[in-house]
């Protein structure tokens, strides 16, 4: 006998290419997810954003995970009746499209505007539901006008600054990096082995800022991931303990180190200073200067990264001068070594060979003395060659004798203090922000430098400074910015005499672009101002953001330090620029990451044209919870497709009409309905997003079977779970959603259909099941009344067949009782 389902299953096709080249274009004409800006507009407002695209191609498998997130969030919103702002633009500048200009040898601009005109129709065939009336990008000069203009902002508070010093410098890229753009001693973009060269940069001072970066991330506890917090700390870096003057001979003033263990003074028995430090030159005697200066020329070789390793063989130079510890009064040696940073604390140390590693193994690879100052309870170091940095009583340390080591460290702080050697300190690890880049594609500095006046700010009358019009091999890395060739664009008058002067030849780090685009939305074409305050007030904090844990360090510190000192200069009425964070994991292949390179890619227009725009964002999402990476050889968008024509079939068999009354429906089906509203509900706003479609699928199968052998397909309980049903998925699978509505007889789209509403008597249960177990295992399932007592419930399963077989006539120990849901019986 035939089955009604497969009959149906052979005569109805989903024809995905059909409904998407349908409803693409109706979706073109009515905009259905533009903002309102109306004052008398008194929706709850909620602003969903996602981190921006970078324009290097057409969108990548994971930007079709990242998007679909954020489109599930906006449009589940939509459906609540909030006014929902969710604007699209893009992070225009950039290396990426200067390397492709000079190998096609034209101006970046081409390249990275085609890109975008890619990605964007690529944007709307997968159905994201922004809002283009706010589109803007970054290399726009009317984007990077008001980059140039916050940071005059900046530099006009102090906070933008030029120095010469140690830059991280990539030899591929022949640009600086900030600290956070080397990644194990390897630039970021090109993986190309970084090195050093001293500079004359650009930098904003975000250290000023480290303190509340820490303190307010208080306001995002439990709202955004805690390990994205953890890492922000952890680059902020946090230390507390002593700045300790120690006087070197020969040398008038004192050098000033900076340390966590000031209690361990009394064991500092040598000097340590950076070797490609200015102090070191200071400090090195006559005689000494060839030596470091070969030693140098060595220690610019190896990366930070390679420099700190605890496995690195120790090396440095001797500089011919003693230092005097303030604790002993006792002449200690001074050292150069390449273990300890020049931008780090002050670039210099105390060694304590028995109680730090690197400075034991110092002390053992030059023979300097080591004095236990601390008892751990270990052997001694000197003989171990262990050291031991552990907590215990102070010994050998005169004053400190017998004291703990926060004792200690407030005894020694108070005698530094007095003595006026010294003071209690807090130090960051976090350094200043390096804004200079030595390529083309990018904001240029406002800067004018003019041998008479100095550094001269442009007129921000005169913002923009455009760029110049170069291309090809113009651009051509040549270890300096390529507008410093451009000489017609390059060489000005200065604003303030009127003599020649020269432009700043550098241009901003991207992150510069990204770190307040958030703030240019809600008034992308404003030509008058940056942000407008009225809209900010309408719009700002962020509600929801999302994007990838890579930028945890980057681009979302760098967006709070902007925030801070925007609310400082009174521009903006928040100090934390996004409330909530949702991260989203990688897309993978084979359990590796994709690369070019490795040839393991999966090109996501393959995919689509395959199993359709709905099939291939629902798979993203039903993979698992947003956090995790999806590997693509573990998921089914073949299945999800099926999935999906099994669900528009539905809404083909409904036959009641769209004014039915819900209330005469069959129960059981409505009951099944309302509580997969009710428990989505709660699913979506914990972002449990796989689980969601989980229990769709079990309400689809419900549906089916009422239809197919319950009460039918004309029954309006039916239509009332099959629009539920197409509401929800509407989150999902926008097209084969938008078609189902219409099949239902809807004129409307479905992007305004409205959650559905949850009927509370439908959420009462007449029964549950309740769990009986027998020393934890699963012995027996009873369907009883969810207002039962414990004493009905123990005698019930103790009366159960099952329970008495397995207990044969033991003696009971204890029953626990869970009513309605769990009895757990434990036999002697």
């Amino acid at each position: 006998m035939n089955n009604p389902k497969d009959n149906q299953e052979l005569n109805a096709t989903l024809d995905i290419e059909a409904i998407q080249a349908k409803w693409l274009p109706i979706w073109e004409k009515k905009q259905p997810f533009n903002a309102s800006n109306d004052p008398d507009d008194d929706r709850k407002r909620i602003y969903v954003l996602d981190m921006f695209s970078y324009p290097s191609g057409d969108l990548h498998m994971g930007h079709a995970e990242a998007f679909a997130i954020g489109d599930v969030v906006s449009r589940y919103y939509f459906q609540k009746n909030y006014n929902v702002f969710h604007p699209v633009g893009w992070d225009s500048f950039g290396l990426p499209a200067e390397n492709a200009a000079i190998k096609r040898g034209e101006n970046p601009a081409k390249w990275t505007y085609a890109n975008i005109e890619t990605q964007a129709e690529s944007f709307k065939r997968y159905a994201i539901s922004f809002d283009w009336s706010h589109r803007l990008h970054t290399s726009d000069p009317e984007y990077y006008k008001w980059t140039q203009w916050l940071f005059l902002q900046l530099y006009k508070k102090g906070l933008a600054y030029r120095k010469a010093s140690n830059v991280n410098w990539c030899p591929s890229c022949q640009t600086v990096l900030a600290n956070e753009q080397v990644v194990a001693g390897a630039c970021e973009r090109c993986s190309a082995v970084v090195t050093k060269r001293e500079l004359t940069q650009w930098y904003f001072k975000i250290t000023d800022y480290s303190q509340r970066l820490l303190d307010d991330m208080e306001q995002l506890e439990g709202k955004w991931p805690e390990r994205v917090l953890t890492m922000q700390k952890n680059w902020i870096g946090k230390s507390e303990g002593a700045y300790v003057d120690f006087q070197v001979e020969g040398i008038e003033k004192p050098v000033t180190v900076f340390t966590t263990r000031p209690d361990t003074l009394f064991g500092a028995t040598f000097f340590v200073v950076a070797a490609d430090s200015k102090l070191a030159q200071e400090l090195v005697l006559e005689e000494k200067k060839i030596e470091l200066n070969n030693y140098i020329q060595e220690v610019r070789k190896a990366t930070d990264i390679e420099r700190l390793a605890t496995d690195r063989p120790k090396s440095g130079v001797f500089l011919g001068r003693y230092a005097i510890n303030p604790a002993t009064q006792q002449k200690i040696q001074v050292w150069a070594s390449d273990y300890v940073l020049a931008d780090y604390g002050t670039g210099a140390i105390m060694a304590v060979p028995a109680h730090d590693q690197r400075d034991l193994d110092f002390a053992k690879a030059f023979k300097l003395p080591v004095q236990v100052v601390v008892d751990t309870g270990e052997e001694d170091p000197a003989l171990t060659g262990v050291a031991t940095p552990g907590d215990g009583k102070l010994i050998n340390s005169g004053p400190l004798d017998g004291l703990d080591k926060v004792s200690a460290i407030k005894k020694i702080n108070e005698i530094l203090e007095k003595n006026k050697q010294g003071k209690g300190a807090v130090n960051f690890r976090l350094r200043d922000w390096l804004i200079s880049r030595q390529r083309y594609w990018g904001a240029p500095i406002p800067i004018i430098h003019c041998p008479k006046c100095g550094e001269v700010a442009v007129p921000e009358s005169e913002l923009p400074v455009r760029l110049p019009d170069l291309a090809g091999d113009q651009l051509a890395p040549k270890g300096t910015s390529p507008l410093a060739a451009a000489t017609s664009w390059v060489n000005t008058k200065c604003p303030k005499c009127g003599s020649d002067a020269q432009r700043d030849s550098d241009t901003m780090d991207t992150f510069v672009d990204s770190s307040w685009y958030y703030l240019r939305y809600p008034s992308a074409h404003d030509a008058t101002k940056a942000f407008d305050p009225a809209q900010l007030k309408r719009w700002l904090p962020v509600e929801q953001y999302v994007g990838g844990v890579e930028h945890a360090i980057l681009h979302l510190l760098y967006s709070r330090f902007f925030t801070k000192v925007l609310n400082d200069l009174g521009l903006v009425d928040f100090n934390e620029p996004f409330k909530a964070l949702l991260n989203q994991g990688q897309v993978i292949l084979d359990g590796a990451a994709m690369s070019k390179s490795k040839g393991n890619m999966v090109d996501l227009g393959e995919q689509i044209a395959e199993f359709g725009v709905d099939a291939v964002r629902l798979t993203m999402v039903f993979a698992g919870p947003p956090e995790d990476d999806i590997d693509w050889a573990e998921v089914s968008p073949g299945g999800s497709k099926k999935f999906l024509a099994r669900a528009w079939r539905l809404a083909k068999d409904v036959t009641s009409e769209v004014d039915e009354d819900f209330e005469k429906g069959e129960l059981s089906l409505r009951q099944a309905t309302h509580r997969t509203i009710a428990e989505i509900t709660t699913l979506i706003e914990s972002f449990r997003f796989n689980v969601v479609i989980a229990r769709t699928m079990e309400l689809v199968n419900v549906t089916r079977k009422a239809i197919d052998t319950g009460c039918g397909p004309k029954d309006p309980a039916v239509r009332e779970a099959v629009e539920a049903i197409t509401i929800i998925l509407s989150l999902f699978a926008p097209y084969t959603s938008e078609e189902m509505w219409e099949i239902l007889g809807h004129k409307e789209l479905v992007s305004k259909a409205g959650w559905p509403q949850v009927d509370p008597k439908l959420l009462v249960r007449d029964s549950v099941v309740c769990v009986v177990q027998v020393s934890g295992k699963l012995r027996a399932r009873l369907d009883v009344s969810p207002d039962i007592s414990s004493e009905e419930l123990e005698k019930l399963a103790l009366e159960t067949p099952n329970v008495v077989k397995i207990l044969d006539g033991k003696a009971i120990r204890t029953v626990i009782v869970r009513a309605p849901k769990l009895v757990n019986i434990v036999p002697e």
